[in-house]
């Protein structure tokens, strides 16, 4: 049980990172029209966040752009457009997918953008690949943190193989990441732990990015914080693939610092969430994704049901459950 000072105070250490556009973006294929774009901009300022992640930085090469917004790529003119050179304290991120990024060419040196942060999200598998892009982006500049993927799935030994290497490189944050929303927060505690113990050595930061398929996206986010891990991933309203992420308005209302004001997430949300839904964008937890959530599965046969329009959820458990035989 966490000390209840842990509760009631702050450590002025803690980042908030909004991943509305980019995990939101799977929603809706990243299609936001350029009002809630400057919108989302302008609340997380108000509302004190940290960091705001734009979305992908794409190839081109491997993904139509005539089939995605532009969140999709994050061309270097369509954030200034929205920014300018983003004189505030927000910073701004884009991630960079291991074997869909053609990195080297497609991410400007620092100097040249306006992006503060690269994130490197990485099966474990492709570590190796990873570590380049990661020392790709040190060189030219900017923070970098790795977003190691499905870590569920993963045994422990290979976990601290990577960690073991990721220490190693310039990385500045390493991030657990509950790709299938299947943890609960006795594992949480147990992998923060793990986490921060290699990252306290080498003096790097510990972040979260947590799935909601069991309604635990919250829960195991300020699980994490009391374990130690200072990065939390939110999204407004919980926007995100599948059941979603950890919301925003449940996050600042959590966390004592004063820094962060609720109010302006809220008045986004009323504004623009709202709107989405009643537009027919969906996500959020639903019994489809509890389903592969317990199952410890990849989401994308509930995003199937739910892009299907089915509702005969026995029959969907039944299909998942043979998927694991």
């Amino acid at each position: 049980m966490k000390e209840i000072s842990n509760l009631l105070n702050y450590r002025k250490d803690v980042k908030v990172i909004d991943a509305t556009m980019r995990d939101g973006g799977l929603v809706n294929d990243f299609r936001f029209t350029d009002e809630f774009v400057h919108d989302l901009y302008l609340a997380n300022i108000r509302a004190g966040v940290d960091y705001m992640e734009f979305g992908y930085k794409a190839d081109k090469e491997l993904f139509d752009v005539n089939k995605f917004g532009k969140w999709k790529f994050c061309n270097e003119e369509d954030m200034r457009a929205i920014v300018g050179e983003n004189n505030t304290d927000l910073k701004l991120a884009i991630m960079a997918d291991v074997g869909r990024c053609n990195y080297k060419t497609d991410i400007l040196d620092r100097s040249e953008s306006v992006i503060d942060l690269i994130r490197v999200a990485t099966y474990l598998h492709q570590m190796p690949t990873a570590i380049d892009m990661i020392e790709d982006a040190k060189k030219k500049g900017y923070e970098v943190s790795c977003n190691i993927m499905a870590i569920s799935t993963a045994q422990e030994g290979d976990v601290k193989a990577a960690l073991d290497m990721l220490m190693q490189s310039p990385v500045d944050v390493i991030y657990i990441v509950d790709s299938f929303g299947s943890m609960y927060p006795e594992q949480m505690q147990r992998l923060a732990s793990l986490y921060v113990e290699y990252a306290e050595k080498f003096g790097k930061k510990v972040g979260i990015h947590a799935h909601n398929n069991q309604q635990l996206a919250f829960a195991n986010t300020i699980e994490a914080v009391g374990d130690g891990v200072d990065w939390l991933d939110a999204t407004y309203s919980g926007m995100g693939r599948g059941a979603g992420n950890c919301a925003m308005e449940l996050l600042l209302g959590f966390l004592k610092n004063p820094k962060y004001n609720i109010y302006h997430v809220i008045q986004f949300i009323d504004r623009h969430m709202t709107k989405l839904r009643e537009e027919g964008v969906q996500w959020g937890y639903d019994l489809q994704y509890l389903m592969t959530g317990l199952l410890n599965q990849h989401p994308r046969t509930a995003i199937a049901f739910t892009n299907e329009h089915r509702k005969d959820y026995s029959e969907f458990y039944r299909e998942v459950v043979a998927m694991d035989l």
